[in-house]
């Protein structure tokens, strides 16, 4: 038996709701929890105590240093310190942030910091996995902080408007009206960074452009920040058109799920095609993502995981 002193200010937020993330510990580590005032007492035999004891260290440490501790913060340190138990989890966290104008965003996973630095490091980044592993939004953060940093002029983000088989003419309003709700996840991501007036100052002055993938045509982007999202649902022929309006001092980020594609049945993914055509092509980073990366509720995490399963067991690869 072990235990750990843990600061009063940010203790529930470390324990999670009814102490869901210790329960996520026990399940993960195989370690046996419990509280006792400001204390956690570790119980049980292999190295998951010692992950559980630095975990615990560590963050009650940053804690009182002033860091709001959450539940995404409580699994990073389990797969991190379970992976290297060298690792300074403050070193981690500070060096990796994001710096927007709203908040700090961190990433929650070795995969979303890789992602980061790997948009850092290259001009065309592929982001590729399932559900709520973060490939939209840290990509929106990383957009806005080269904005704000002048290293970019504007932040153009699309999406193919074509989703579950559903058809635009079918859709009631103008243009603009019919296009809203496929592009609408997008806003959602900048209105979480941004104040709603500074987003909307922004794409009144051409900062910011959130388009449908085809009003990219014929177009040359330079100095620009472009995200192509749902890229799962391009064709062929607008995954080569969108890769090939990149200009100069521009960088550009895609992101899809393979497992989620709604191309009418028998037209070839751009994304699936574009993994093989461009693998290995200097300068071209891609990044993949799996269940342990979801940073939503922790069912989703459950869901994509078996999902997976289903398929492998029936031989599917996913959706296509």
């Amino acid at each position: 038996m072990k235990r750990v002193a843990i600061p009063e200010k940010g203790k529930e937020a470390l324990f999670g709701h009814h102490d869901e993330n210790l329960r996520f510990l026990e399940q993960t580590l195989k370690v046996r929890l419990k509280t006792w005032g400001n204390e956690v007492i570790v119980e049980g035999e292999g190295a998951g105590v010692e992950v559980a004891l630095n975990a615990f260290e560590q963050l009650a440490g940053l804690m009182r240093e002033g860091y709001a501790v959450s539940g995404g913060d409580v699994r990073l340190a389990a797969q991190l310190l379970a992976q290297d138990s060298s690792v300074r989890l403050k070193e981690y966290l500070m060096r990796a942030a994001v710096r927007g104008a709203r908040k700090t965003v961190v990433p929650r996973s070795l995969n979303q910091r890789a992602y980061l630095e790997q948009i850092e490091q290259h001009d065309m980044v592929f982001g590729i996995g399932p559900a709520g592993t973060g490939k939209t939004y840290l990509a929106v953060a990383q957009a806005i902080a080269c904005l704000m940093s002048k290293s970019v002029a504007r932040i153009v983000l699309a999406r193919p408007a074509v989703e579950a088989g559903e058809k635009l003419g079918f859709l009631p309003g103008d243009l603009q009206d019919k296009v809203d709700p496929y592009l609408r996840p997008l806003y959602d991501a900048l209105y979480d960074l941004l104040d709603y007036e500074k987003v909307a100052r922004m794409i009144e002055r051409n900062q910011i452009e959130i388009a449908p993938l085809a009003f990219m045509r014929g177009r040359t982007l330079n100095d620009a920040f472009v995200i192509i999202d749902e890229a799962q649902n391009t064709t062929t022929e607008q995954m080569k058109m969108v890769l090939t309006r990149i200009g100069f001092g521009s960088k550009v980020v895609i992101t899809g799920d393979i497992t989620q594609i709604d191309l009418p049945s028998g037209r070839v993914s751009g994304l699936v095609e574009a993994i093989s055509v461009l693998a290995g092509v200097e300068g071209i980073a891609f990044t993949y993502f799996d269940e342990k990366d979801v940073v939503r509720h922790k069912l989703v995490q459950s869901v994509v995981k078996a999902y997976d399963a289903w398929n492998a067991a029936h031989g599917k690869a996913g959706k296509s």
